[in-house]
């Protein structure tokens, strides 16, 4: 029987992140050195994203597009495992807190 190799998640460079999310590269970087994303580095010291950022990017740019700050969202990824892509389950329970917080400021 043939063993198989465990399916490695492709990589993503910074332009494709970027090209795919709407965001420019270096709003990548500030999100990656405010922690809100992390990035891997290849031999080249190149900055490489598993296919997870695109979603924790879409939501940065949702929440902020809605006043929430990005220490409010930082302290919302810190408590998910590292490499962890939300679920639609985890993604409510983040809007409803937002909201909660968007309601005390009206």
């Amino acid at each position: 029987m043939e063993k198989r190799l465990p399916r490695i998640k492709a990589l993503l460079t910074p332009g494709e992140v970027a090209k795919r999310s709407g965001v420019a590269v270096s709003a990548l970087h500030f999100y990656e050195s405010k922690g809100l994303i992390k990035s891997i580095r290849n031999a080249g010291n190149q900055r490489r994203y598993t296919r997870d950022v695109l979603r924790y990017v879409a939501i940065i740019k949702i929440a902020q597009r809605i006043g929430i700050p990005l220490a409010t969202i930082g302290d919302a990824f810190g408590v998910l495992p590292e490499g962890h892509s939300l679920s639609a389950k985890e993604w409510k329970q983040l809007s409803s807190q937002w909201r909660e917080e968007l309601d005390r400021r009206i």
